[in-house]
């Protein structure tokens, strides 16, 4: 046996959903007709969606097409202009329902401290103290050995891995990221998207703010594509990288698959 994302003890041999966590009390995410403007620009543009799913998310589209906002909007870190984001009929802005949350952010936050004290701080923060519990995030995300190290000292996968544990201390129900194995090597993209597996595996509902489309063929269920600051679509993953119901989606996949062939060596 070992131990869970969530502290529950599962087979190794199977890493089956907790059974106490089938789905998230959060879900679903209804966003009503959000718009977002900074400095007089309008960046997300009358966005409406809705996430019923406890599965892993993916949001993507190019770069300034408004998936690090609209994560942040999801999470409360944004307000926006106008429009409503729901957790299960309880508005982002409940903080009951932000403790439930947990975000990664692309470049990890890290306190000056030691790996473990990072964790511990998290978890003296919601009054869940629990050496146990650390030595747990710590083994699963591969940093049992640099414990005492200081976090700011790790590589760069490592730190994402710490920040990860982090956030996953509190045993939330949903875990917002934004790229998080961005500028990462393959081998750290591969931990990364494994503490991703299972984390999702224990019920916990992953939203990913990806621009790469191989990552989101490998760890998502479904594609939430912005263009321009609007919802182009939301389909299954399979229907997204198969067949985009919109230009810009076509054109998306159409330049990657472009731009990989082109860097492929003879």
């Amino acid at each position: 046996m070992n131990i869970s994302l969530t502290g529950q003890p599962v087979s190794r041999k199977t890493p089956a959903r907790d059974p106490s966590r089938t789905s998230t009390g959060l879900l679903p995410l209804t966003v009503r007709s959000v718009n977002l403007s900074i400095d007089g620009t309008a960046l997300l543009k009358d966005i409406s969606l809705t996430i019923d799913n406890n599965k892993i998310t993916a949001l993507m589209g190019h770069n300034g097409a408004g998936k690090s906002l609209l994560i942040r909007v999801l999470h409360g870190i944004l307000t926006p202009q106008s429009g409503q984001v729901e957790w299960n009929g309880q508005p982002v802005e409940d903080i009951k329902v932000r403790k439930r949350q947990s975000m990664v952010f692309q470049k990890p936050v890290l306190l000056r401290r030691s790996v473990a004290a990072n964790i511990d701080y998290v978890l003296a923060l919601r009054k869940l103290s629990s050496k146990t519990r650390r030595d747990e995030l710590l083994q699963i995300a591969g940093l049992s050995e640099k414990a005492k190290q200081q976090a700011r000292s790790l590589s760069g996968g490592e730190q994402q891995r710490l920040a990860i544990a982090r956030a996953l201390a509190t045993n939330p129900e949903v875990l917002l990221m934004d790229e998080p194995t961005a500028n990462l090597d393959p081998q750290a993209t591969s931990r990364i998207e494994s503490l991703i597996h299972q984390a999702s595996e224990q019920a916990i509902k992953i939203i990913l703010v990806t621009h790469d489309l191989a990552q989101a063929q490998r760890v998502a269920d479904d594609v939430i594509f912005l263009d321009n600051g609007n919802v182009a679509e939301h389909s299954s993953a399979t229907t997204f990288f198969t067949q985009p119901a919109s230009a810009a989606g076509h054109s998306y996949i159409s330049g990657y698959l472009q731009t990989a062939t082109e860097k492929r060596p003879l």
